[in-house]
């Protein structure tokens, strides 16, 4: 079964370079016009199935890039909640004793008053495993995830065949990677993506 992982477009939020985690934005309307005018039917693999975090931004980049898919919401995929850096850029925070200590951490301890690191990782390890069960289960062939940056980062790390670091999967918006699930050996517990390439790019 081949797995699409996209993250989605651009948000005002993400335009000005803002931590947007929990804030439910919609698409940038500049960002909205843009891939209209750039997208063509083959710019993305076609697929089977859509499954999408349940936040606007996913939802309405998997209805622009795969308008004739129905699609399927899957609320443990959301972004992390950045507490209180939700909604600030890093020229903002930059003075912050709280926000100087998470850079020094490399990202590892939680967001204050937002989400414990480890605790959003291993939600979205168990939303995609959740989803991919399910697929396999359907004999699904293909499938495209329509997510966020931090969910595909927190996915690969765990589940990629060549382990590496968190921060290795970063991707652009609207970019993502293609992979490749066998369902015999994801189905006797050996849950590993194989293969996996950048969109539009060399194997990772």
């Amino acid at each position: 079964m081949e797995l699409i992982l996209i993250r989605h477009l651009k948000t005002p939020g993400n335009e000005k370079r803002q931590y947007i985690g929990s804030t439910d934005e919609e698409l940038s309307e500049q960002e909205v016009l843009n891939f209209k005018q750039k997208y063509k039917i083959d710019s993305y693999p076609q697929v089977q199935q859509v499954i999408v975090s349940p936040m606007k931004r996913c939802i309405q980049t998997a209805e622009l890039i795969y308008p004739k898919n129905q699609i399927t919401q899957e609320v443990l995929l959301k972004e992390c909640d950045f507490g209180i850096f939700e909604g600030k850029t890093y020229e903002e925070l930059k003075d912050r004793e709280e926000y100087q200590a998470w850079l020094d951490s490399g990202g590892t301890i939680a967001f204050p008053e937002g989400e414990e690191q480890k605790e959003f990782r291993s939600r979205c390890v168990r939303g995609m495993l959740r989803q991919v069960n399910r697929l396999c289960k359907e004999n699904v062939e293909s499938a495209a995830f329509v997510v966020h940056g931090g969910t595909i980062m927190a996915v690969l790390e765990q589940l990629a065949e060549d382990q590496k670091d968190f921060y290795h999967w970063q991707v652009e918006n609207g970019g993502g990677y293609r992979t490749l699930v066998n369902e015999d050996e994801w189905k006797s517990g050996i849950h590993r993506f194989r293969k996996i390439q950048k969109l539009g790019g060399a194997i990772e």
